[in-house]
């Protein structure tokens, strides 16, 4: 193989596996995805599944749960997880895991008040020093990990309990620093304008059906592989659907006392996330960069031999991962309203690495898209967001969480076996 270039083995990540195949049909379509099935290629399939089952259970146990208010809230208690998920993906993509991340974007938001409050800085300006924090703190892991060769689990878990120290130190314990930027709070509190929200949806669907198309036709006439027609229009369909269909739910007055006043429009926390999903799924599918780092994740050794820089790529994956830590913890303190001491060192780790599993991305390394861990972390939230509603003990809801988080890896060990077994 000739790294870099757009041909890649049958060995593949799933971002890149759509480009090597062509159909004739749909049907030759549907069969391809029914043999990549059977092979171990499960994708997102089960967690899309689980997604729509926790959906039926909770929707049939309580009346409030597919109203637009709680949806609204569903999609602000998701944020900061799936952006912890999405930079844990580029980690596990590598076979590593970070384990400080949580306690990363913490550290990041105590900066990013600080900066606020005690030395009035603008929003932007303070949000720039938490993500170069966080950067700072994946550069200093990625060295250690890819120069001295200790392995990431003992150097996150040493960085996990020193990065703690920052806000314990800046804050003072028990105490607290507000979040009240307008901008950076409005993030979970505020919501786009309606006509905003609007043109922003239409254009998504055109930008993506343009592209689609386009892509097709330029691959249709140089004779390279394409997809079928058809299920390029299905998937434009789809995309609308999802988009727009969100964007009306959305934008209906969900305020519990429509009479008295108003709450309608997306989330702003909404755009940040789909704004990173798409940056994202572009750096992995459309760039050298992706390209390398599934091939260091897939064979380290083959990569290197390959002439790629498997020390620039894990340090690289390191510094994405804390940076996206840093905006988590941006949106986890928009949520709340404050950074405490403890902020980031609870549940958030474990719930973006079960987000990011449970989304479809391989805790071996090689396989995952960013888009598994906004469908993981939809599942998490909504797990606690469900059980809420029914008044279920806390302990329950970890039960469950760990539960699915379990059957995803177990799906995952599966797959990978049955991947294998067919020589994938």
């Amino acid at each position: 193989m000739t790294v870099g270039s757009d041909t890649q083995p049958a060995a593949a990540p799933s971002g890149f596996d759509s480009d090597n195949r062509q159909a004739a049909s749909i049907r030759d379509s549907a069969r391809d995805y029914v043999d990549r099935l059977r092979g171990g290629d499960m994708g997102s399939l089960p967690a899309i599944l689980g997604l729509v089952f926790l959906f039926i259970v909770f929707s049939s146990l309580h009346d409030r749960f597919l109203t637009t208010y709680n949806m609204a809230n569903l999609v602000i208690q998701a944020g900061s997880i799936i952006v912890l998920a999405m930079g844990i993906v580029f980690v596990l993509l590598l076979g590593e895991i970070d384990l400080s991340a949580g306690v990363a974007g913490g550290a990041s938001a105590t900066i990013i008040a600080l900066m606020l409050i005690d030395y009035d800085w603008t929003w932007w300006a303070a949000t720039l020093a938490g993500i170069a924090t966080g950067a700072v703190i994946g550069l200093a892991i990625g060295s250690l990990v890819a120069f001295l060769g200790i392995p990431s689990f003992v150097v996150t878990l040493a960085f996990f309990l020193a990065l703690q120290a920052i806000p314990l130190k800046l804050i003072g314990s028990g105490g607290s620093l507000r979040f009240n930027d307008t901008v950076l709070r409005g993030l979970s509190i505020k919501n786009v304008p309606l006509t905003a929200g609007w043109i922003a949806a239409v254009l998504i669907v055109l930008a993506f059906a343009a592209l689609s198309l386009w892509r097709y036709r330029s691959l249709s006439a140089r004779g390279l592989v394409h997809q079928p027609l058809g299920l390029v229009v299905i998937k434009i369909a789809v995309l609308a659907v999802v988009v727009l269909g969100v964007t009306a739910l959305l934008s209906a007055n969900r305020a519990p006392n429509p009479d008295l006043f108003e709450i309608s429009g997306i989330p702003w926390v909404l755009p940040v996330v789909v704004a990173l999903l798409l940056f994202w799924t572009f750096i992995l599918g459309k760039t050298r960069f992706g390209r390398h780092l599934y091939a260091v994740g897939g064979n380290a050794e083959a990569a290197r031999r390959a002439g790629i820089s498997v020390t620039r790529i894990k340090i690289a994956a390191f510094i994405i991962c804390s940076s996206m830590a840093a905006i988590s913890g941006l949106l986890a303190a928009s949520y709340t309203g404050k950074v405490s001491p403890g902020s980031g060192g609870g549940n958030e780790l474990l719930y973006a690495v079960g987000a990011a599993v449970i989304g479809g991305t391989s805790l071996f390394g090689g396989r995952g898209r960013a888009i598994d861990a906004v469908i993981g972390g939809l599942v998490i939230a909504t797990i606690p967001n469900g059980l809420g509603l029914l008044n279920q003990a806390s302990y329950i809801n970890f039960l469950v969480t760990g539960g699915v988080l379990l059957l995803a890896a177990s799906v995952d060990a599966i797959s990978r076996r049955r991947r294998s077994a067919a020589g994938v």
